[in-house]
């Protein structure tokens, strides 16, 4: 079975990294969300799993060869070197409950860096990221 994958950021459609860019084609399954804070890292943003914040974006089916790709964007790595993780969470699309991998950014990249508080990149990118906040404890 092909892995399902929940992009946030800039892989999302009209994003500068849109995942449709790799092949085999992704194929979108549907829009969602996720528990977690959204973080903006200037050209990119990263989401930190859990807590009562909602992170938006799509969940798509990809061949392991996008996976490979998008592990090497995301600059996943077996250490702490890695400036994501990659994660598994359950998702709910139109009603179905699916397994997603996401890329979870590393703890350690988020020092200073602002709350993005809509919890969509895509909306705050087109604002010019004038909609962020502290975040919170």
């Amino acid at each position: 079975m092909m892995p399902h994958v929940f992009v946030y950021g800039t892989l999302r459609r009209g994003g500068r990294n849109d995942i449709a860019r790799y092949r085999p084609a992704p194929l979108l399954v549907g829009e969602a969300e996720i528990a977690g804070t959204l973080y903006d890292l200037g050209a990119y943003p990263g989401v930190v799993l859990g807590g009562g914040r909602q992170v938006k974006g799509e969940v798509y089916v990809i061949e392991p060869a996008v996976e490979a790709a998008l592990d090497v964007l995301e600059e996943v790595a077996d250490d702490d070197s890695g400036e994501y993780i990659k994660r598994r969470v359950r998702v709910e699309v139109d009603g179905q409950w699916l397994d997603c991998l996401v890329y979870e950014i590393h703890p350690t990249r988020i020092a200073g860096r602002r709350v993005i508080e809509s919890g969509d990149w895509i909306a705050h990118a087109a604002l010019g990221g004038a909609s962020f906040s502290q975040p919170k404890d």
